[in-house]
């Protein structure tokens, strides 16, 4: 989505799928694949150049939560192991309150959980339990968090 105006691009969001929350900000160049598969909740903020794909399943975005720059979310890959590199999708759910940082890569299938936090290049191929800190290829268990999580994101454009 490339609009200039933030809150254009806002509004198409909304209206387009009826499945973007409130006070959610949505960055320049971010790329929607099947945006009817897609929820994003409220509060939450997607950063510029980000991928989000809904084609293999539904991707559920809470609220609060913080993706950077530069992620690719899929649901849907090719089947390394087939014969004629058949498709498989399946959905991805990322609870409240989830720091995702720049240039990180989720794949298929994932869950990750309330308050956890994924490291910059990082890539998720299984689920992420809540208030972990993950990071590497692939990403494994770094850190814990420990925030009481009682912030909420307002994103607010440096023009305003």
């Amino acid at each position: 989505m490339n609009f200039p105006a933030h809150w254009l691009r806002a509004m198409i969001m909304r209206s387009s799928c009826n499945c973007f929350g409130k006070n959610s900000s949505v960055l320049m160049g971010v790329e929607f694949r099947v945006p009817k598969n897609i929820t994003v909740g409220n509060h939450t903020v997607i950063n510029k150049n980000v991928l989000l794909d809904g084609r293999g399943g539904h991707l559920k975005i809470g609220n609060n939560v913080d993706i950077a720059q530069e992620t690719n979310i899929w649901t849907l890959e090719h089947d390394v192991h087939d014969d004629y590199h058949i498709d498989i999708g399946a959905g991805i759910t990322i609870e409240d309150y989830v720091w995702i940082a720049s240039r990180v890569t989720i794949l298929p299938g994932v869950t990750i959980g309330r308050g956890a936090v994924v490291a910059s290049n990082s890539v998720v191929t299984k689920d992420i339990p809540a208030m972990t800190i993950y990071g590497g290829i692939p990403a494994k268990q770094i850190g814990i968090r420990k925030s009481g999580l009682k912030y909420q994101l307002n994103y607010k454009p440096w023009f305003q």
